[in-house]
């Protein structure tokens, strides 16, 4: 590796820095795209411990713990067969982008005014759906992607947000109904989608699975997702694993407004201004604080 260092330093042509400068060039690139899939998964939680015991591999080395180096070195040979395992959603996403053709594609990201007409449309859907008692589960994925619960039992809609579109995939007895549908920026991205339980057994027993489902993978995602309860009609949202009941419509639009716009595209971001990202800071923990304070009559 030195030599090879060594070799880099070495006076060249232009020729050859410009062949340097451009395979360095494409191994950032490829590290940067590596880093953006992994950021805000639960992979990037393995991919932390992975470095934190090579580290501590480099130190027991450094030191001279022969024991530890040579127990640390035979567990690489374990990932180097469990990783494709562990990181297959993130394989199968990487290997589909690229066949695509969609590797500098940013998906879920809108506009302004398109989340404004989206939340428009759900409120709409929700409000009828409320008012006939119509079950319903609806996630809005905001940075952690959620493709892990898309599976072979789902069905890919990938159709612009509307409230028709949304009342008919939760008409009862339809094969569609029963599960969760997955919004991506304002796109109905897949329907019949299986989420995972709450895990917080202090969770009200007057719910049901689509309560438990919303808290459970708010859990362990930033999602924002909201229930109409099929046997109450009474709309809720869950986030951070909180469940938030009896919402009116102007609830929904609000939380929905402020917790979804991390997904406005990075151009309108940079117009918010420092003051209104402070606001909007302190008004998100005052909310949380008082979230806190009635749980305990919201679950009721």
């Amino acid at each position: 590796m030195i030599e090879n260092l060594q070799g880099l330093l070495m006076p060249m042509n232009i020729y050859e820095l410009i062949l340097n400068f451009i395979d360095i060039a494409i191994v950032a690139f490829l590290f940067y795209k590596l880093y953006k899939m992994l950021v805000n998964t639960r992979a990037a939680a393995l991919v932390k411990g992975m470095i934190v015991i090579f580290l501590i591999f480099v130190l027991c080395s450094y030191m001279g713990l022969n024991v530890m180096t040579w127990l640390l070195s035979k567990s690489f040979m374990g990932f180097a067969v469990t990783l494709p395992i562990v990181f297959q959603p993130e394989l199968r996403k990487a290997l589909e982008q690229i066949g695509r053709g969609r590797l500098f594609h940013k998906p879920g990201y809108i506009d302004k005014s398109e989340l404004d007409d989206m939340i428009e449309q759900v409120v709409e859907a929700t409000t009828v759906m409320s008012r006939d008692k119509v079950g319903a589960l609806i996630v809005f994925e905001c940075k952690t992607r959620l493709d892990e619960y898309v599976d072979d039992r789902s069905v890919k809609i990938d159709g612009l947000v509307s409230s028709g579109l949304l009342q008919n995939i939760f008409v009862k007895d339809t094969p569609l109904h029963d599960k969760a549908v997955i919004v991506r920026g304002n796109r109905v991205y897949a329907a019949c989608c299986e989420l995972p339980l709450c895990k917080d057994h202090s969770l009200s027993s007057d719910l049901g699975t689509r309560h438990s489902a919303a808290v459970g993978l708010s859990e362990e995602t930033d999602a924002y997702i909201l229930v109409v309860s099929e046997e109450t009609g009474i709309v809720s949202i869950a986030n951070r694993g909180r469940l938030n009941r009896r919402l009116s419509p102007n609830d929904v639009t609000q939380m929905l407004s402020n917790g979804l716009a991390v997904n406005i595209n990075t151009k309108d971001n940079k117009e918010l201004t420092l003051k209104e990202k402070i606001k909007e800071g302190i008004s998100d923990f005052i909310k949380d604080k008082d979230v806190s304070s009635q749980e305990g009559g919201k679950k009721k």
